[in-house]
């Protein structure tokens, strides 16, 4: 029994540690009183699960990341969760990733222009696997065209659509790589879901090429009507810089169309291959 309240009390010392918070900003947040708080993190207290969960609660962790490979029997969950309670935050939730099926996605992000079509189409059928366009997958749900779609029930009514479309893709059985319509990002419940879910893989270049580009596909929308569409789709792309920078990888497609197919093939292989939990960064 020592060596159990001894071990819970050491892991509720080092996540308040890790928060930088004192004792008396966790017993304010876990409504305790000072002495019982230094009774716990020495080992000398024989604390309930209640009021333990009430520790938890205030520290923001699970019951589990503190008794993780303290019960009599170690069973299979808890061989996992002591396992990956050892880890660094960002393997651990490759694992979870991987047991939960939700890492099977590739999702490609950036600007119309950027290449995730073509790049996301050539790099889909190298690795034998499915291409989706969430667009045209939002399209089918709703019946709808986008321009339909927005003109009818606006851009809020566009990303409830996209944000329940996106869940059922990234949840459905199978690899595939997806295409993320580009403002979608930037709705905050579709991009955390996007982040949990996915590997992303974020496809930059040049204002000028976004430009060009979109032209040569017969869209000249982004020029349509502005004095200055390079400078508009500069603060554009200055504007979601903060968001892209969060993917788990960067492709600069400026290196040409076959390195960019190759960099999300990496990728892709990267996150399919289960020695890659090993070796592998975010």
């Amino acid at each position: 029994m020592s060596s159990l309240l001894s071990t819970v009390g050491q892991r509720v010392r080092a996540q308040r540690g890790a928060r930088g918070w004192s004792q008396k900003v966790l017993c304010e947040r876990a409504g305790m009183s000072p002495r019982f708080l230094v009774q716990l993190e020495s080992g000398q207290a024989n604390v309930s699960l209640t009021r333990l969960s009430e520790v938890a609660e205030a520290l923001e962790v699970s019951l589990v990341s503190l008794v993780a490979g303290l019960g009599p029997e170690s069973d299979a969950p808890d061989r996992v969760a002591r396992a990956v309670r050892g880890m660094p935050a960002a393997l651990q939730d490759r694992v979870v990733a991987r047991v939960s099926g939700s890492d099977e996605k590739v999702a490609l992000i950036g600007l119309r222009g950027a290449g995730k079509s073509s790049i996301g189409a050539a790099a889909a059928q190298a690795l034998g696997i499915e291409f989706v366009v969430l667009d045209r997958a939002v399209e089918a749900a709703s019946g709808l065209s986008l321009a339909m779609l927005f003109e009818i029930h606006g851009p809020e009514g566009y990303r409830v659509r996209a944000r329940a479309v996106l869940r059922e893709v990234l949840r459905r059985p199978g690899r595939a790589v997806v295409e993320i319509g580009g403002s979608l990002v930037m709705d905050e419940a579709s991009a955390d879901l996007l982040w949990s879910e996915a590997r992303v893989v974020w496809l930059s270049a040049t204002p000028a090429a976004h430009l060009e580009r979109v032209a040569k596909q017969g869209d000249t929308r982004p020029m349509a009507g502005h004095q200055d569409a390079r400078a508009e789709i500069t603060a554009l792309l200055t504007a979601r810089e903060v968001v892209h920078k969060r993917a788990h990888h960067h492709v600069d497609t400026m290196l040409g169309l076959n390195p960019s197919v190759e960099a999300v093939i990496q990728a892709a292989r990267a996150l399919f291959d289960p020695t890659a939990l090993s070796t592998e960064s975010a």
